[in-house]
C-alpha cells in the first residue's frame, strides 16, 4: 500500500514537472522569435532609464557598406589588433546584422573561443543563422536581444563590439547598463561609428563618451580607422559596485 502511494505521488510529481516545463516553454515562445532564444537573464527594464536626448537613427539595413569595401580597408584586422582579440576569447557582436564581423572573427578566436552574434531583428537573425550553418561555424551562437538589453550570459564576454549601429539604439543607457554584467573581469567594449550626427547615422565621439560615462564606463582610447571616416572608441565597463543606478543616470545633450 505504501509503495502504491509512493508511486502515485511520483506520477503526480512528474506530471507537475511536465506541466511546469510546458508552461515555461510556452512563455518563452511568446517572447522569442525566429527560433532564436535569449541566452541570459533579463536585465533592468527600459522604463527605468532616461531616453537619449538626441535623434535615434532608423535601422535601415543589416550591412553598413559592402563587404568588399570593408575588406578593402581591413576593418576586421584593425579591430582585432586594436582590441587585442586572440584565440580562446568570447566576443559579442552586438547588432551583428548580416554577420560581416561574425564570420571573420570566428576563425580568429578559434575552436576554444566563441562568438555571440546578437541582434534584435528576427529577419537578420534568420539569414545570419543560415550563413553560419552554411559556413559550418561551430563556435558561433546566434542570439536574440532586445533594444534595451543584449540578454547575454553573465560574465561571459571578453570583448563586446558595437559596429556602425550605436546611433540606432533606442535605449542606449539601458543597453549599456545591462551589457556591463555580461562582461568578464578586464572585459572591454569597442564602438565603431562615423563622426556624423546620430540623425545622419553616426555618433560624435564626445557624445559617445558622455553617454557611456553616464552609465559608469571609462574611456580607454579612441582610434581613427584607416581607409574610412570611422573611429573605434574603447571603454572598460563599471564594476558591479560602481554601476550607476538607473534613477541616477542623466541623459547627455547632443551638440
Amino acid at each position: 500500500m505504501g509503495q502504491l502511494a509512493l508511486t502515485a505521488d511520483s506520477r503526480m510529481w512528474r506530471s507537475a514537472v511536465i506541466l511546469a516545463i510546458v508552461l515555461y516553454l510556452g512563455s518563452v515562445s511568446q517572447t522569442c522569435t525566429a527560433d532564436h532564444s535569449f541566452l541570459g537573464p533579463a536585465g533592468a527594464p527600459a522604463t527605468q532609464f532616461p531616453k537619449p536626448d538626441r535623434p535615434v537613427a532608423d535601422i535601415v539595413a543589416p550591412l553598413w557598406h559592402s563587404e568588399e569595401e570593408r575588406d578593402g580597408f581591413d576593418e576586421p584586422g584593425q579591430l582585432v589588433r586594436l582590441l587585442g582579440i586572440r584565440p580562446g576569447m568570447t566576443i559579442a557582436d552586438i547588432g551583428a546584422g548580416s554577420g560581416y564581423l561574425t564570420v571573420r572573427l570566428s576563425p580568429i578566436v578559434g575552436p576554444r573561443g566563441r562568438i555571440f552574434a546578437q541582434d534584435i531583428e528576427p529577419s537578420y537573425l534568420k539569414d545570419l543563422g543560415k550563413r553560419v550553418k552554411a559556413l559550418n561555424l561551430k563556435n558561433v551562437t546566434v542570439s536574440l536581444g532586445e533594444a534595451h538589453d543584449p540578454r547575454l550570459p553573465l560574465a561571459s564576454v571578453d570583448v563586446a563590439i558595437l559596429v556602425h549601429m550605436y546611433h540606432e539604439i533606442s535605449d542606449p543607457y539601458a543597453l549599456l547598463h545591462n551589457l556591463a554584467p555580461t562582461l568578464k573581469r578586464g572585459g572591454q567594449v569597442g564602438v565603431v561609428d562615423t563622426r556624423a550626427a546620430t540623425s545622419r547615422h553616426g555618433t560624435p565621439p564626445a557624445l559617445l563618451a558622455c553617454e557611456l560615462a553616464a552609465v559608469g564606463y571609462r574611456q580607454i582610447a579612441v582610434h581613427s580607422l584607416s581607409g574610412s571616416d570611422t573611429y573605434l572608441a574603447i571603454f572598460s565597463p563599471p564594476a558591479a559596485d560602481a554601476r550607476k543606478r538607473p534613477a541616477d543616470i542623466v541623459a547627455c545633450k547632443a551638440g
